[in-house]
C-alpha cells in the first residue's frame, strides 16, 4: 500500500517525531502511528471489513474512512482515520493524538472533520497535478 497523508497530519508527525526522543509521551505516541503506518504498508488491498486494527468509521458520510487502533496502553488512545482512494493508496486524513482525552467527542466529530479532511486534500493533489501540467507545457 502506498502512504500519503495531509498537510495537516504532516506537520503534527513532523513536531511529534521532533519531540519523541526527549518526552516520553511523545515517543510512546511516536512509535504508536509508526507501527500504525507500518500496518498500512503491509496491506495489499483496501479493506473490505473490520479487523481488530482497522475498523470503518461509521459516522463519515461523504467517504467511506476506516480508523487504525492500537493494543491498549493505559491513558493513550491514538486514532489514524484513513481514506482508501484505491486499492493501492491510503490517506491518513485525521488523527487524534490522544483520543482518551477527547472522549465521545472525537467520535461526533470525526465523519464531518475526516469528510473535510479528505476533500482539502483532493483538491491539494488537483492543484499540484494542474501546476505539474503547466510547467510541463
Amino acid at each position: 500500500m502506498l502512504i500519503d497523508w495531509t498537510a495537516e497530519f504532516e506537520s503534527w508527525f513532523d513536531a511529534l517525531e521532533d519531540r519523541a526522543g526527549t518526552d516520553p509521551d511523545a515517543g510512546q505516541v511516536y512509535r504508536l502511528v509508526l507501527r500504525q503506518l507500518e500496518y498500512l504498508a503491509e496491506l495489499t488491498a483496501a479493506p473490505s471489513q473490520d479487523t481488530v486494527t482497522l475498523k470503518r468509521v461509521r459516522q463519515s458520510r461523504t467517504h467511506t474512512v476506516w480508523r487504525l487502533a492500537h493494543p491498549y496502553r493505559p491513558g493513550v488512545a491514538v486514532r489514524t482515520i484513513v481514506w482508501f482512494p484505491d486499492d493501492i493508496h491510503a490517506v491518513i486524513a485525521l488523527f487524534a493524538n490522544n483520543k482518551a482525552q477527547m472522549g465521545d467527542v472525537f467520535y461526533s466529530t470525526v465523519g464531518t472533520r475526516a469528510d473535510q479532511a479528505i476533500d482539502r486534500y483532493r483538491r491539494q493533489v488537483a492543484s499540484e497535478t494542474n501546476e505539474k501540467n503547466q510547467e510541463e507545457t
